[in-house]
C-alpha cells in the first residue's frame, strides 16, 4: 500500500480514537489531553511510515494495533 494512504488512514483511525475517549480516563492517566496525546503519536506514526518502518503493512488499522501493542517500534518514542 502506498505510505500516503497508510497516513490517511492512520490519521482517521487516531481522529476516532482520539474523539472517543473520556477526558476523566487522561486526568486519571496523565495530564495531557486525549489530543494531544494523540497527536504526538500521530506524528511519531507518520515519521515512521515516511521511513518505511511500517512498509510490510496493509492498512493504518494494522498499524494503529502494532503500535498500541508495542509503542517501541516507534523511534524517539518516551510517553
Amino acid at each position: 500500500m502506498k505510505r500516503q494512504e497508510l497516513i490517511n488512514q492512520v490519521k482517521e483511525g487516531y481522529a476516532n480514537i482520539a474523539s472517543s475517549k473520556s477526558q476523566q480516563h487522561f486526568h486519571q492517566t496523565g495530564t495531557i489531553t486525549p489530543k494531544t496525546y494523540y497527536e504526538k503519536l500521530l506524528g511519531a506514526v507518520i515519521y515512521e511510515i515516511q521511513s518505511g518502518t511500517f512498509d510490510n503493512c496493509r492498512s493504518g488499522d494494522e498499524i494503529i494495533n502494532r503500535v498500541a501493542a508495542n509503542k517501541s517500534i516507534l523511534s524517539g518514542w518516551n510517553n
